[in-house]
């Protein structure tokens, strides 16, 4: 054989050696980071009587045809759990018959879900908690009252929480899930009853998840920033790495047009800022609604802050922004997070949805931290 072929021979063969070498190297590099846990949220399904589209929802107070596609769409990505951020009634009444049908068409629809591998969370919203009044001079009153938190115990207190059934639902333990681990009565909260079932805390996964009632008695449209101080510290000593937080009132209002009014922690500022300063310190990422519409924003990026505000509250309730309020079409679309967390502690958020007149479905936005 010529030797010069001889030669490149012997160049190829270790041309090839060193790609399978620097082949083998790289795939020892990127080592795998699995998702170690999965959850859906939105929030804010619950319809008007004046504007529900069929006779089924007048009598139920439910967006079916949005809710139900929401459903099916979270049921095909198989997160481990569905949590649901309030006013998944209509509630505002003191029919206690009323409320329990409500509560139970909510729950049928959303009861398929746990037989296919998704734990659903419930959260308090105003539409659960308030009673709509009015006072001496006529003026609207919408206040939080103890027979709309036990009704909400009656109705929704065997999801919250049954560490077996979640076991067995989603195949990962939760843990650390204590129903008197609460806002304390008369405590620095401003609650005056119990907050079991209402406001409360678990670990899954390797990341912590708390659930908050921002309509409490005694205090509504607050969050119980003290508590949730106390909670994530303690969660940081057992080794949690990320840090969730669901709740119905945001933090910050979406001014999505000019006039908009406050409708959330901020109204009180001290108290919006108190909640705000235990998620930048953890890095956390806080899921809402009320405003009926998605917004993802970071409040304090301006100054380096990094935690994230998700509002989802648009699960199929009226739409906050009138059609040609807004420029932004995202404001009127039924949307929905899903959340990826690693065993690296990345985070991967992607919001899906579709626009008010049901076309096809799409990525309205992705979130890495």
């Amino acid at each position: 054989m010529p030797t010069s072929k001889v030669a490149g021979m012997r160049l190829s063969t270790m041309l090839c050696g060193a790609a399978l070498v620097l082949h083998q190297g790289a795939a020892l590099a990127a080592k795998p980071d699995p998702v170690v846990m999965s959850f859906a949220t939105v929030g804010d399904s619950r319809a008007d009587p004046a504007s529900a589209e069929t006779a089924q929802d007048k009598v139920y107070l439910q967006n079916t045809r949005a809710l139900s596609r929401i459903l099916r769409e979270i049921q095909a990505a198989r997160p481990k759990a569905l949590f649901f951020n309030g006013d998944m009634i209509m509630g505002y009444t003191a029919d206690k018959a009323s409320i329990a049908r409500q509560y139970a068409y909510w729950r049928g629809m959303t009861a398929g879900l746990m037989e296919s591998g998704t734990y659903v969370v419930p959260v308090t919203g105003n539409h659960e908690m308030q009673f709509k009044d009015k006072d001496a001079a006529g003026k609207t009153t919408k206040t939080a009252r103890l027979e709309n938190e036990e009704l909400w115990r009656e109705s929704m207190g065997d999801l919250i929480l049954d560490t077996a059934r979640w076991k067995a639902v989603t195949g990962i333990e939760a843990t650390a899930f204590d129903a008197a681990n609460a806002p304390p009565v008369d405590g620095p909260d401003g609650n005056r009853t119990s907050q079991s079932q209402l406001t409360f805390s678990f670990d899954a996964g390797g990341s912590h998840f708390a659930v908050i009632d921002t309509d409490p008695v005694g205090n509504d449209g607050h969050g119980p920033a003290n508590w949730l101080a106390e909670d994530f510290r303690q969660a940081k000593a057992r080794g949690a790495r990320r840090f969730f937080v669901f709740g119905h009132k945001p933090a910050y209002t979406y001014y999505f047009r000019d006039g908009v009014e406050k409708d959330g922690m901020d109204i009180y500022p001290d108290n919006a800022q108190a909640f705000w300063r235990v998620m930048e310190e953890y890095g956390g990422a806080y899921f809402c609604g009320h405003q009926h519409i998605f917004n993802a924003q970071q409040p304090e990026r301006a100054g380096g802050g990094k935690a994230w505000q998700v509002m989802v509250g648009s699960g199929g309730s009226p739409f906050s922004a009138k059609p040609g309020e807004s420029r932004n079409p995202q404001d009127r679309t039924y949307a929905w997070a899903l959340v990826r967390v690693r065993a690296s502690g990345k985070v991967h958020i992607e919001v899906h949805g579709f626009d008010e007149h049901y076309g096809k479905t799409r990525r309205l936005k992705t979130i890495d931290f």
